[in-house]
């Protein structure tokens, strides 16, 4: 799950990769596009920006804008960035490594091995992900963020088909 951190940092993203090139939002117009809080927000955009993906610009025409291509933000290296590692167990994790402290043997760890193939599988998916393809597809940005639409709101009987 990601957390509302996260949600706010694409929302926000995905706020200023839809405007022409050039524009920028102050932080009231990205609060009030997004829904997300004032307060919260200017610490989300401060470290988006330190991150290298947003600028700024002060005077009448300031504001944030995305200095980064919105193909060239990757969605799991944007989640990394907020939350940190998303490995779902920390023997997993490729940039925060550490062994189980409960574990013996990772090669014969059944809970390891299991998620493994799911965390793999998760990571295919979210590192071909871009702010691109949640620009150019509402529903994808709405199943990434989990708003309604999205397959976790789907009624029992829709996702037997999936």
């Amino acid at each position: 799950m990601i957390t509302q951190k996260t949600k706010y940092a694409l929302k926000s993203l995905m706020t200023l990769g839809a405007l022409e090139k050039g524009a920028a939002l102050t932080i009231e117009e990205v609060s009030q596009r997004t829904g997300a809080p004032k307060r919260f927000l200017e610490h989300i955009l401060l470290d988006l920006r330190k991150a290298g993906y947003l600028g700024a610009r002060r005077g009448r025409a300031g504001g944030y804008f995305l200095i980064r291509e919105p193909s060239k933000v990757s969605l799991g290296e944007l989640l990394q960035q907020i939350d940190g590692p998303i490995a779902p167990l920390p023997c997993l994790s490729r940039r925060s490594y550490r062994r189980c402290d409960d574990c013996d043997d990772e090669d014969t760890c059944q809970l390891r091995r299991v998620f493994g193939e799911i965390f793999w599988s998760y990571l295919l998916l979210i590192e071909s992900l871009t702010l691109q393809d949640l620009l150019r597809d509402p529903v994808v940005a709405g199943k990434a963020l989990g708003e309604p639409g999205g397959t976790r709101d789907a009624a029992p009987d829709e996702m037997a088909g999936e």
